[in-house]
C-alpha cells in the first residue's frame, strides 16, 4: 500500500528536524523549550505522527538555526499538495500567520508598516504616536503585543521563562501583526537587532527607520518617563549604554533610513520620517 503523500511529506520533515537537532547535540527537550512546543510532540515531529503548521515548523527552524525552506525543500512532486492539505486544516488567524511567513521569506517589502528602531529613549514611542496620527494609521508597540500574547509584563516574561522565549514570542508577534496586511507605525524593541529572525523580517517587510539620539540624550529621556532602572545597582550606567549602543550601531546601520532625534523636535522629526519614506 502506497504512503499517503501528506503522510510522506510528514515523514521527510521529521527526519530533517531529527537530524539537524542530533547535529547540533539538542535533546528533544531542549529543542521543545528553544521552539515554545511540548517535548511530546517535537517527538511526534520527528516521527512524522505531528501534523504541524507552517507557523510552528517556521519556529522549529528558527530554533534549529535553519531556514524554511531547509526543513521543506525538495520534497518531491507532492510537496505543493500536501502544502495545501496542510494549509486547508488551519484557522484564519493561522492562515494570516502562515501568509506571513511565506511573504517574509519569499515575497517583496511592504512599505505600508513603518518600524521605528533604536535604544530605549531614542523617541520610538514619542515620534511612533505622532508618525501613526500624521499618517492616519495604528500605532503599535510591539512589546505591548509580546505581553499581551504571553500573558505576562515583559519582566515577568524574561524572570520567568528567559531571553529566548521572549525573542520567539517577539518574532512571532511582528509576523502577526504583518499578517493583518494593514498600514500601521510600530515600535520594535531596542534588542530585536540581535534577534536575527525577527530583524530579517522587519527589514524584508516593513521600511526601517534607525532613531538616533546621543547617548546622554538616551538616558535623560529614559529617567524623565520615570524609569529609573538603567541606573539601578549600577556603578557607570553610562558607559554600560555607551557599550550596547556601541555594540548594536552596525546592526542599526543596517535599517533603510537613518534619523537623527537629537535635539530636535518630534514634530520635525516626523516630517524628516515622512520625507524618507
Amino acid at each position: 500500500m502506497s504512503e499517503n503523500p501528506q503522510a510522506a511529506i510528514l515523514r521527510r520533515v521529521g527526519a530533517r528536524v531529527k537530524a539537524a537537532r542530533r547535529a547540533r547535540s539538542m535533546t528533544v527537550k531542549g529543542l521543545a523549550a528553544a521552539s515554545g512546543l511540548s517535548p511530546r510532540f517535537v517527538s511526534q515531529l520527528e516521527s512524522g505522527q505531528g501534523n504541524i503548521a507552517i507557523g510552528r515548523l517556521h519556529m522549529v527552524a528558527t530554533a534549529l538555526d535553519l531556514g524554511l525552506t531547509t526543513l521543506v525543500g525538495g520534497l518531491g512532486h507532492d510537496a505543493r499538495d500536501t502544502i495545501h492539505q496542510i494549509l486547508n486544516g488551519l484557522s484564519d488567524d493561522d492562515l494570516r500567520l502562515a501568509l506571513a511567513t511565506l511573504e517574509t521569506l519569499f515575497g517583496e517589502s511592504n512599505a505600508q508598516v513603518v518600524a521605528l528602531l533604536g535604544l530605549r529613549g531614542a523617541g520610538k514611542s514619542s515620534v511612533g504616536r505622532a508618525l501613526g496620527e500624521t499618517m492616519g494609521v495604528p500605532f503599535v508597540e510591539l512589546d505591548d503585543m509580546v505581553e499581551a500574547e504571553a500573558g505576562l509584563t515583559l519582566e515577568e516574561i524574561f524572570a520567568l521563562h528567559g531571553e529566548p522565549y521572549y525573542r520567539r514570542l517577539e518574532a512571532r508577534c511582528l509576523l502577526a501583526l504583518l499578517a493583518k496586511r494593514s498600514p500601521a507605525v510600530v515600535a520594535l524593541s531596542g534588542g530585536i537587532v540581535q534577534n536575527e529572525d525577527a530583524f530579517e523580517t522587519a527589514r524584508r517587510r516593513c521600511a526601517t527607520v534607525w532613531l538616533r539620539a546621543k547617548p546622554e540624550l538616551h538616558m535623560e529621556r529614559v529617567q524623565a518617563q520615570g524609569d529609573h532602572r538603567p541606573m539601578a545597582n549600577r556603578g557607570d550606567a553610562m558607559a554600560e549604554l555607551r557599550a550596547i549602543l556601541k555594540s548594536r550601531q552596525p546592526l542599526y546601520k543596517l535599517a533603510q533610513h537613518t534619523v537623527d532625534t537629537s535635539d530636535r523636535s518630534i514634530n520635525d522629526v516626523v516630517v524628516e520620517v515622512l520625507d524618507l519614506i
